[in-house]
């Protein structure tokens, strides 16, 4: 086994975030760094292995996919590739899009961003490369436990159309079930991945600051107050993976109100949500149940979910049905009410949007296959028609000893993981507990609700873009690759996906050039510290700077808070510590505007400290030029 992790952050200002799909979520520093967080496991008898990879990203696209096997393809050829490799986000609202070659997706984003795209795959090649040079023999175990306190259901409605005996299992309306994988090495602890249901939105759309909200907080806080991993210095000794599982109609948001529950504060609950899902992930870590025995194995399949027929056996009315070409209901522009509501034009339900009702009853009376395929939902546009989503998608299912992983481009309900686990393991044999369901992997298609939740036509039915029957769709392609896996025989690989990387537009503009404000040279302090602080307080430097997407950092920092040793100084957090908040803003036309806070945390040593900046000026001939400065030293007391 091998693990490795690697900084994916993408542009720290005037980049577009996508998850809320609203125009004025735009980044403006950095709160916690973007981290692609690796783990490979190799079968020693079989030379089979498999490659885990969560990302803090809002979602995963087949653009970043392709790349990164193609740069993978040159680094070791057939050794990595689509069928043994999950990509996976932990779908964090809170960092830039405008890296898919899909168009619905960077509408909001003013189109395609290369400088996040390169840095997403990139760093995601990186952390591969790590795990694979990190490889040596260990032991890994498996557990499971409860958690009950870092979600709520932000769907109830829909989720009681469901029957009696899949709510049965969730009386709470969530799914509670943390998994965990142990990762030992030499008799001691290497690393962690927990599967845990719950939305990445306890920052709401207004904050503007990259961050890997609630799920990137777990990591780490396991990983640097925990471990103490310092990210960029050398081999890291533990790596703590939160991914994703199927948390579709499941919100952080305790309070159902975007920013809300536990408290008022969005970032205090980051923390708190984030703080809870680690302290569940570390009572099962603790006390694993199972060793991990066995074989390692994997297949894949990809689909053309515009056209599938669905077999009786899995509608659930016994008759045949046919999934259809993408399109999005009213129910999807109104957003989720609890986490990012839309226009207040728009509403969830079916007939609460007149308009697009009437000319949906006309459409579908003109065509009785839409009606079979996507009614009751009001549709507002096709999607699929248009080019603007993918209609070849990827089904994948993981063998690792006695688990399997069933990864999918979709946000599954609970139910819907519920039918999904159900059915992956009555065709395997298995017990259900052993099957995890890994959403937002491989590709991003929006929702997957049950045929029940689906007749709500509540957001998540209105994003389930494919029709009422695509959840039974992917549980007959996925019970087919199953088969296929027991049996030991390969999968139809399924329809080749466009590479669509020639047709990327860009319409935002880049950086013009820097200049300093007047009055200042780059680097110069323009709002020092105080002389003297105690723990708890706030140090706030602002900076005369430049624009950040000169140059990302990518695996270092704009900012650092250093103590002063003797002659030298150490470095004692970065813009990738939660103690720090990196922000930037523009001054004038040209000139920026760069303040760097530090939150003193309580267990800091008493001394000398200074901020330190590092940025990069543009000219107007193009060159960049690396500027910064430091702050005066202040006193941290006891």
């Amino acid at each position: 086994m091998g693990r490795g992790i690697a900084d994916i952050t993408g542009e720290a200002a005037e980049g577009h975030g996508a998850n809320y799909g609203r125009l004025d979520q735009v980044t403006h520093g950095i709160h916690l760094r973007q981290r692609s967080r690796a783990f490979i496991v190799v079968d020693r008898n079989s030379g089979k292995r498999v490659a885990l990879v969560t990302t803090d990203a809002g979602s995963m696209y087949a653009s970043v996919r392709q790349a990164v096997v193609r740069k993978l393809s040159e680094h070791y050829g057939t050794l990595y590739n689509d069928r043994n490799l999950l990509l996976g986000a932990t779908h964090t609202h809170a960092t830039p899009g405008g890296y898919a070659d899909y168009n619905l997706y960077n509408i909001v984003t003013f189109g395609f961003h290369q400088k996040t795209f390169d840095a997403l795959v990139d760093g995601i090649v990186e952390s591969i490369d790590r795990a694979h040079a990190d490889l040596s023999p260990g032991v890994i175990s498996l557990g499971r436990g409860e958690l009950f306190n870092a979600s709520a259901n932000r769907s109830r409605g829909a989720f009681e159309h469901d029957p009696q005996s899949d709510r049965a299992p969730f009386p709470n309306g969530i799914d509670p079930t943390t998994t965990v994988l142990r990762f030992d090495r030499a008799g001691a602890p290497v690393g962690a991945i927990d599967w845990f249901a719950t939305h990445g939105t306890s920052l709401p759309g207004e904050n503007g600051l990259i961050s890997g909200d609630n799920k990137g907080y777990a990591a780490y806080h396991w990983e640097r107050e925990v471990a103490g991993v310092d990210y960029r210095r050398g081999v890291p000794s533990f790596v703590a993976a939160f991914a994703q599982t199927n948390p579709g109609d499941l919100s952080p948001n305790l309070a159902l109100k975007p920013g809300t529950g536990p408290t008022d504060d969005p970032f205090v609950n980051t923390r708190i949500i984030g703080t809870r899902q680690y302290e569940g992930a570390r009572a099962v870590f603790d006390h694993p149940s199972e060793t991990i025995g066995g074989d390692i194995d994997y297949r894949l399949s990809y689909v053309d979910m515009s056209s599938l027929v669905v077999k009786p056996e899995f509608t659930g009315d016994g008759r045949e049905h046919t999934t259809c070409s993408a399109t999005l209901g009213a129910s999807f522009a109104a957003g989720s009410t609890e986490d990012g509501p839309g226009p207040e034009i728009f509403k969830e339900g079916v007939g609460n949007n007149p308009l697009i009702e009437i000319v949906t009853k006309a459409r579908y009376v003109a065509s009785p296959e839409l009606r079979a395929c996507q009614a009751p939902k009001d549709i507002l546009l096709d999607t699929g028609a248009l080019g603007f989503t993918a209609k070849i998608l990827p089904i994948q299912l993981l063998r690792i000893g006695q688990l399997y992983i069933v990864s999918l481009p979709m946000e599954p309900t609970v139910v819907a993981g519920l039918r999904l686990r159900r059915r992956v393991a009555s065709r395997l044999g298995v017990p259900q507990k052993n099957v995890i369901v890994a959403g937002y992997s491989n590709d991003y298609a929006g929702y997957l609700t049950s045929p029940e939740e689906y007749d709500q036509q509540d957001y998540e039915g209105g994003h389930t873009m494919y029709g009422r029957w695509q959840l039974p769709a992917c549980e007959q392609e996925l019970a087919r690759i199953a088969d296929d896996l027991k049996a030991g025989r390969a999968s139809e690989p399924g329809p080749n996906p466009p590479d669509l990387s020639g047709s990327r537009q860009s319409y935002q503009p880049g950086v013009v050039m820097d200049a300093p404000p007047i009055g200042y040279a780059y680097g110069d302090v323009v709002s020092p510290p105080a002389e003297r602080y105690t723990r708890g307080q706030q140090v706030r430097v602002e900076f005369a700077g430049a624009h950040p997407s000169n140059d990302l950092h990518r695996g270092g920092t704009y900012i650092e808070v250093q103590r002063q040793d003797g002659q030298s100084w150490l470095s004692v957090a970065d813009d990738g510590d939660w103690s720090t908040k990196f922000h930037w803003a523009r001054w004038g036309v040209a000139a920026s505007s760069v303040v760097a806070t530090w939150d003193i945390p309580d267990n800091t040593a008493p001394g000398t400290y200074r901020i330190v900046y590092r940025g990069d000026a543009k000219s107007l001939f193009g060159s960049i030029t690396p500027i910064g400065g430091a702050s005066r030293t202040f006193v941290v007391a006891p």
